[in-house]
């Protein structure tokens, strides 16, 4: 059951800009993330809380080159939330 979709902004692998929607779905498990760019799909592991969730999908991105990113809860079920919550910046993992 979908239960959030979050906007994540940031920088691709290619340093394009882009801005997709991450999909917050509920199963019998817990709580687990989607994500579609271009022929990426990224599904993440099973967490107990939705951050954790978004936290898993971001190291999953970063870890193939995305950078800059950040992301805000857009729709909450069906309700529209109108833009009214704050980004949340992850900072870029340090490479050598």
């Amino acid at each position: 059951m979908l239960m959030e979709i979050h906007q994540v902004e940031g920088f691709d692998p290619q340093r394009r800009s882009f801005n997709r929607n991450a999909e917050i779905h509920r199963s019998d498990e817990g709580l687990f993330g989607r994500f579609h760019y271009e022929g990426l799909r990224i599904e993440t592991g099973m967490h107990f809380e939705v951050h954790l969730v978004m936290a898993d999908l971001v190291d999953r991105l970063q870890e193939v080159g995305f950078t800059q990113l950040r992301s805000r809860v857009n729709f909450k079920g069906s309700r529209y939330l109108a833009e009214r919550h704050p980004w949340v910046d992850y900072p870029d993992k340090v490479t050598r």
